[in-house]
Order: structure tokens, then sequence, then C-alpha cells
């Protein structure tokens, strides 16, 4: 069976329903995920398209109610609002770039967004930043430095372009085999595509 790609934003309210899941999911699945950071930010600015609006406020009450209600039935926790839209946005993602090619990108989202959504600890700002760095066993200095270098963010516009190009235009996303499934609630189709097709 093929990997299956998972796309996200460190931002992006409903990936946190996805990240806090899928370790379980590959558990009790058999099915292997390679994690993927983008931005979707950029990606939404160049569609136009503002997902959660100021001046559309029932839309985004119902957005936390959604994400509160979906994360009950799957038996964990979403203390909402939280601190939505991200200062750093952009800062939280480049780390993510980074831990993906140094192989602690897992250990860092899920520790970030558990703050974010447990805690009320904006992702990609302090304390959240040094925390979570911390909890994974990193330094935050270095860390700091090296997601500020050039290299990386090229990777982070790279990233972002091999999400444009596979059709992505939101976050959570799933990909297996060319095949994108938009959204957490698409996370099942994605696997089981995977074990019928892959």
């Amino acid at each position: 069976m093929k990997e299956i790609e998972f796309w996200f934003s460190i931002g992006s309210t409903y990936s946190y329903l996805s990240v806090a899941r899928l370790p379980q999911v590959a558990r009790e699945t058999g099915v292997s995920f390679s994690w993927q950071p983008f931005s979707v930010r950029r990606i939404m600015r160049e569609m136009d398209n503002v997902p959660f609006p100021p001046s559309k406020q029932v839309k985004v009450d119902y957005m936390w109610r959604d994400i509160e209600r979906r994360a009950k039935g799957y038996g964990f926790t979403a203390n909402v609002p939280a601190p939505y839209p991200l200062q750093e946005f952009d800062l939280a993602n480049r780390v993510a770039v980074l831990a993906m090619h140094e192989g602690w990108c897992e250990d860092y989202v899920q520790a970030t967004y558990r703050r974010w959504f447990v805690d009320g600890l904006e992702a990609g700002s302090e304390p959240n930043l040094l925390q979570t760095l911390v909890e994974v066993g990193q330094d935050t200095a270095r860390v700091v430095e090296r997601a500020d270098d050039l290299d990386i963010e090229a990777a982070y516009v790279e990233q972002t372009d091999r999400a444009q190009r596979v059709g992505i235009f939101g976050s959570p996303s799933f990909i297996v085999d060319g095949e994108v499934f938009w959204g957490d609630d698409r996370l099942e189709d994605a696997i089981a595509w995977a074990k019928d097709y892959g």
C-alpha cells in the first residue's frame, strides 16, 4: 500500500482534527503518512479566498462549534475559540519545513497544535514555540535562526509550489497516487483509496 501524503498548514483550524488523530489512525490501519507542510495562506490569497472573514461571524461561530463537536466525537479536546488567525503563520510553517528535513516534523506539529487548541497558546508565537521546541528536544535559538535562512525559505516556497502543482487548495489535504482528498472528513476516503488502489 502506498504512503499517504498529509499536506497541512499550521494555522489551518480544521487541520487540528487530523493532526490530533493521525498517529492513532496510522496504528489502527497500518497506513503510513508523510507530513508535508506548505503555505495554504499563499494559495488561498492567490485564489482570492478568505475562509472565515470577520464580517461572516455566523460562519466563524459555526467553524469553532464544528471543530469542538468533531473533536469530541473523536475522543479528544478542542478548547475553542483558539487564537486565530496566527500572527506568526509563516514562522510556524518554516519551522515545520525545517523539522521535515531533520526528521522531527510530526512531533513538532502535534505539540504545537496541542498547545494551540488545548492550552490556548498561539502557534508560532511565544510561549508556544519555545515550549514546543523544548518538548521535542530542539534548541530554540538554533531552530529560529535556521528557519529564517534562505534555504529553508526556498524549501517552504517549493513545498507550496508542489502543493499547487498537484492541485491542493486547502488544508488539510491527503494525496494518494495523485488523487487529492481535501478535508479532515476525507481522511477515511483517502485510506480506503490507498487500500483499494494503492
